[in-house]
C-alpha cells in the first residue's frame, strides 16, 4: 500500500516538474511573440503614415521586406509554441493515463481492505478480540492497533480523493493546452495568408524593377551621390571639431582626440558597453545598414554607408545613447540639423533633425532627448541617420547597439 502511495507521489512530482520546465519555455516564447507583435504594430504605424505618399518601387520593396521579415519571425515563434504545446499535450495525456491506472489500483486495493475489515472486524469480533487479551497491557495495545488500522483506512480514502482532484486538474490543464494550441495555429494561418499576399506584391514590384532596371540604377546612383556628399561633409565637420578640441589643449592633431585622463575613462566606459548600448529612438526599424555591399535589389550597384538609417514614427525624438558632451550642433548645407555628442574619443551623430533641444558644450545624459526627427514632406517618412565614430573612423552601430542585428 505504501509502495502505491509513493509511486503516486512520484508521478505527481514528475508532472509538476515537467509542467514547470515547459511553462518557463512557453513564457519565453510568449515574450518573443509579444515583442514581434509590438514590432509589427510599430511597423504598420510607421509605414501607415507613408501609404498615401509618392514612393518609388524601390521604397515599396524595402517596406515589404520589413513586413515579410517580421511576419516570418512571428510564424517561426508560433510554430515553436505550437510544437511545445503538442509535446506538453502528449506528455500530460500519457501521465493522465498512467495516473488513472494507479488510482484504479489504489481504489481496488482499498475496496479489498474495506471488505476484509468488514468481515473480520464486526462489533462482536472486535469485542471478542479485546476480551481474549491475556493482560490489560495487551488489551490496550490491541485497541491502539484497531485505531491505527481505522486511521490508515481514513488516510487512504483521503489520498484517493486528493489524487482524484489532481487528475481533474490535469484534465483541465490538458483542455486549456488544446485551446491554446488551436489559437496559435489560427494565428499562424492568418499570418501565412498575409505573408503570401506581401510576397506576391513584392514579386510584382521586383518584376517592375527588372523590366526598367536602367531607370532604377540611375535612381540608386543619384541617391548614392547625394549620400556620399553628405557623409564627406560630416567627416569634414568631425575633423574640424576634433582639431578645435585639441587646439584648446595645445595639440595640432586633426584625426584623433588628444585625451585627458578623464576623457580616457569615459572612452573606456563607452567601449565596455559595446553591444549593450540603447537604441537612439523609442521605436524604429533599420532600413539602411552600415558598410559596403551590393544593392539588395539591383546587384550591379555597390553601396557604401558610414551610418545607418532608422525609420520611426512621426514626431519621434532622437535619444542620446550614452553620457557625453555636445561636440557640435549644425546644419549640413541647408538640409536638416544634426547633433554630434562626444564620449571620450567616441562620437555619436544624430542627423536629420527638424528641431534641436541641446547646445554645444552641454553635458548630456544617456536617454536624454536631443531633438525631433524630421519628416520628409514628399515621402511622409520620418528617418534618423545615426552613426558612431572612434575619432574619425566610422564604426558599425549594429555591433554597438543592443539587439540591432
Amino acid at each position: 500500500m505504501k509502495l502505491v502511495q509513493s509511486y503516486l507521489l512520484l508521478v505527481v512530482v514528475l508532472l509538476l516538474s515537467v509542467s514547470s520546465v515547459n511553462a518557463q519555455t512557453k513564457e519565453q516564447l510568449e515574450k518573443q511573440r509579444d515583442e514581434i507583435e509590438k514590432e509589427m504594430a510599430s511597423l504598420e504605424k510607421i509605414l501607415g503614415k507613408t501609404e498615401k505618399s509618392e514612393k518609388s518601387a524601390l521604397q515599396k520593396v524595402d517596406e515589404l521586406n520589413q513586413q515579410i521579415k517580421t511576419t516570418e519571425k512571428l510564424i517561426r515563434v508560433n510554430n515553436q509554441e505550437a510544437n511545445l504545446l503538442s509535446n506538453q499535450i502528449d506528455e500530460n495525456t500519457r501521465n493522465i493515463e498512467q495516473l488513472k491506472k494507479q488510482l484504479q489500483a489504489l481504489k481496488n486495493e482499498y475496496a479489498k481492505m474495506i471488505k476484509k475489515s468488514y468481515q473480520s472486524n464486526s462489533q462482536q469480533n472486535r469485542i471478542m478480540f479485546l476480551f481474549s487479551s491475556e493482560s490489560f497491557l495487551q488489551a490496550y495495545k490491541r485497541i491502539q492497533y484497531m485505531n491505527q488500522h481505522a486511521n490508515y483506512r481514513k488516510k487512504q480514502g483521503l489520498e484517493i480523493g486528493k489524487q482524484t482532484k489532481e487528475l481533474q486538474r490535469l484534465n483541465e490543464t490538458l483542455f486549456t493546452q488544446k485551446k491554446e494550441k488551436e489559437a496559435v495555429l489560427e494565428s499562424n494561418r492568418k499570418s501565412k495568408s498575409k505573408l503570401v499576399e506581401k510576397q506576391k506584391e513584392q514579386q510584382e514590384l521586383l518584376n517592375e524593377i527588372k523590366k526598367d532596371e536602367k531607370k532604377y540604377i540611375a535612381e540608386i546612383k543619384a541617391q548614392e551621390k547625394e549620400i556620399n556628399r553628405l557623409e564627406k561633409e560630416i567627416d569634414r565637420l568631425i575633423r574640424e571639431a576634433i582639431a578645435a578640441e585639441n587646439k584648446k589643449r595645445g595639440s595640432s592633431a586633426r584625426a584623433k582626440f588628444d585625451l585627458t585622463p578623464e576623457a580616457k575613462l569615459i572612452a573606456a566606459d563607452f567601449a565596455k558597453n559595446k553591444g549593450r548600448l540603447p537604441w537612439p529612438l523609442k521605436a524604429g526599424l533599420v532600413t539602411t545598414k552600415f558598410g559596403k555591399r551590393r544593392h539588395h535589389l539591383v546587384p550591379s550597384v555597390v553601396v557604401n554607408r558610414k551610418n545607418i538609417r532608422i525609420d520611426t514614427e512621426e514626431n519621434a525624438e532622437a535619444l542620446c545613447i550614452f553620457d557625453g558632451v555636445v561636440l557640435q550642433v549644425s546644419v549640413v548645407r541647408g538640409r536638416n540639423k544634426y547633433v554630434h555628442v562626444r564620449h571620450g574619443n567616441y562620437i555619436t551623430t544624430y542627423n536629420n533633425l527638424s528641431e534641436i533641444y541641446v547646445n554645444k558644450g552641454e553635458d548630456i545624459k544617456r536617454g536624454q532627448s536631443l531633438g525631433k526627427v524630421a519628416t520628409d514632406k514628399q515621402t511622409g517618412k520620418t528617418t534618423l541617420s545615426f552613426s558612431i565614430h572612434k575619432n574619425t573612423d566610422a564604426l558599425d552601430p549594429a555591433k554597438w547597439i543592443y539587439q540591432m542585428n
